[in-house]
C-alpha cells in the first residue's frame, strides 16, 4: 500500500515564449537539486491549452518533512545560483494546490495526462464514492486538499477551497473537447463549481525516449 503523504500541484504562468527556457533549467538543475534536499520531484508538464504555463508536482512524507526540505533547498546553493534565471521566466508562481494523497506515476507511454479537479459540496463523501464500484481505478491516484497550515509562507498555496482531483493518462495528446465526464459513482453528487480539466503533456528528457524521471512520489524508505 502506498503511504499517504503531502503533494504540491504547482502551476506557473510564464512570460510569453519562456516555457522551453524554464523546462531546460528545471531539468538540468532543479530535479536533482531538490531531491538532494529530500524532495520527491514528480511529473513535470507542459499545459496543452496554454503555451505559457508549466505544471509540476512534488511530494513529501509529511508536513514537518516538507518544512525541512523546503528550507534546505531554498536556502541552499542550487536555488541561490539559479533563482534569478528561473524567476525571470515567470509572471505568477502562486497557483499551488497543497494536497494529501499517494502521488502519481506518469505511465512511460503517456502522451497526455488529464487532471480532473472538482470542488464537491462534501469532499469526504465524494472521495469515498470514487473508491467504490462505478468510481475510479486505483491508478487514478485520488488526492484531496490538505488544510494544515502552510508553515513555509515564502511559497504561498491556495486556501479557502476544498478540492478532490485525480489523473487519467492517454497515449496521445489529442483534443478532448467538452466538460469533464465524471464517474457514475459521483455524477449526481453536488459540486460548488463546475469541474475543471487540465490537459498536460509530460516533459520529455532528450535521449530517454520518454518522460524524464516521471515516477510516483513516495517517501524515501
Amino acid at each position: 500500500m502506498e503511504t499517504t503523504h503531502i503533494v504540491e500541484l504547482r502551476q506557473y504562468t510564464l512570460r510569453p515564449g519562456a516555457r522551453d527556457t524554464l523546462t531546460e533549467l528545471f531539468e538540468r538543475e532543479f530535479v536533482n537539486g531538490q531531491e538532494a534536499a529530500g524532495i520527491r520531484v514528480g511529473g513535470r508538464f507542459a499545459d496543452l491549452d496554454d503555451p505559457d504555463r508549466f505544471v509540476w508536482m512534488r511530494g513529501f512524507p509529511g508536513m514537518p518533512a516538507r518544512l525541512r526540505s523546503l528550507r534546505a533547498f531554498y536556502g541552499g546553493p542550487v536555488w541561490r545560483a539559479h533563482r534569478d534565471a528561473a524567476n525571470a521566466t515567470m509572471t505568477d508562481s502562486d497557483d499551488v494546490l497543497l494536497l494529501r494523497g499517494p502521488g502519481y506515476r506518469v505511465p512511460p507511454d503517456a502522451g497526455q495526462v488529464v487532471v480532473t479537479v472538482c470542488h464537491p459540496a462534501d469532499p469526504a463523501v465524494f472521495a469515498e464514492a470514487l473508491a467504490r464500484p462505478g468510481g475510479l481505478p486505483a491508478d487514478a491516484a485520488v488526492h484531496r486538499s490538505e488544510h494544515a497550515l502552510n508553515d513555509f509562507p515564502a511559497l504561498p498555496v491556495r486556501t479557502g477551497e476544498d478540492v478532490v482531483l485525480w489523473f487519467t493518462a492517454f497515449a496521445d495528446a489529442g483534443e478532448r473537447p467538452g466538460r469533464p465526464e465524471l464517474p457514475a459513482a459521483v455524477a449526481r453528487l453536488p459540486l460548488l463549481r463546475p469541474p475543471r480539466r487540465l490537459r498536460l503533456a509530460p516533459v520529455r528528457v532528450p535521449g530517454t525516449g520518454g518522460p524524464g524521471s516521471q515516477r510516483r512520489m513516495s517517501p524515501r524508505s
